[in-house]
């Protein structure tokens, strides 16, 4: 059996100018890796937006436990001595324990209220087909795009004919209408995306549609519940136009007003310090919530985009 070999290549003779083809063919250039540049810039811009969202944050937690005079003097340096009357001050003097109270009741109720309606009217509109179904999901649609600032005034004179006027619940009534259209909307779309075979095994086995809702389909939507809990828990926790127009009461007040009251209340010598041991106290739930929760809102946001 016969090989074929290459001749190896004749050396140009003394004297004689090399040329490339002269010379063995040596290894190729490495490629450059691709997407480098763009990696690098994006990171960047992650690092730039990391920074100026964890600073602010920082520093008003840094701030909380300063007094007053180093708040002005030394705004940017680390406090001499942790003040922490500042925050036993503002949860006392400045009634932020009721604020806060009122403020865990009311979206607490709210809450459960929206995401029990939200999840039971978007099962129907993903999985049922009847006349006006698409008609009714495009309300929803349409109240997400309507803007609150127009429904302040009827708004204000229908809680007050209903004479739920400055009452807890009654602002947990407009919360939950309020947050209804997103939550519809959200959690139709993640619906549609959950298997129909386990549903039809169950209506086979002979449980009925209440059991199947709550038993069965409600567990797989997890994901798509704490992920549109989280975005309701964020926009209830830091409302503040619905409660002053709703909720004129100093004792039903939450805590977006607490911190406006506790601003204002000295006029020009504000208690600084207690206002920003307020703030963080406003802070830390929402923080809380969103560090604990935020694989599940990850899932909630990614599942809706695979089946």
């Amino acid at each position: 059996m016969k090989t074929t070999q290459t001749p190896a290549p004749v050396p140009a003779e003394s004297g004689a100018p090399v040329t490339k083809e002269d010379l063995p063919p040596g290894p190729p250039p490495k490629a450059k890796k691709e997407g480098t540049v763009l990696n690098v810039f994006s990171h960047g811009v992650l690092v730039i937006w990391a920074f100026m969202v964890v600073m602010p944050l920082l520093w008003a937690v840094m701030t909380s436990f300063k007094d007053d005079r180093s708040i002005f003097s030394s705004p940017w340096s680390l406090p001499d001595t942790l003040h922490f009357d500042n925050w036993s001050r503002a949860w006392t003097e400045a009634n932020m324990s009721d604020y806060f109270l009122n403020t865990v009741l009311v979206v607490g109720g709210s809450l459960t209220g929206t995401l029990v309606l939200g999840s039971m009217a978007a099962y129907v509109l993903a999985r049922f087909d009847f006349p006006g179904n698409r008609f009714i999901y495009f309300l929803f649609i349409g109240g997400m795009s309507f803007p609150i600032m127009l429904a302040l005034v009827p708004l204000f004179y229908v809680v007050n004919n209903m004479g739920l006027l400055n009452t807890i619940h009654g602002l947990i009534l407009v919360y939950i209408a309020y947050s209804l259209p997103f939550t519809v909307f959200f959690l139709t779309a993640f619906f549609r995306t959950l298997p129909t075979s386990i549903a039809e095994a169950a209506f086979v086995d002979g449980a009925s549609h209440s059991r199947t809702f709550f038993q069965i389909m409600l567990p797989m939507a997890k994901p798509g519940l704490v992920s549109v809990g989280i975005f309701n828990f964020l926009g209830q926790w830091n409302q503040y136009m619905l409660p002053t127009v709703l909720n004129t009461d100093p004792d039903k007040r939450v805590l977006t007003q607490g911190l406006v009251q506790l601003a204002v209340s000295q006029g020009y010598k504000g208690d600084w310090s207690g206002l920003f041991a307020g703030l963080v106290m406003a802070m830390l739930p929402v923080l809380a919530a969103y560090i604990v929760f935020q694989r599940q809102v990850v899932q909630g946001l990614t599942a809706g985009a695979l089946k």
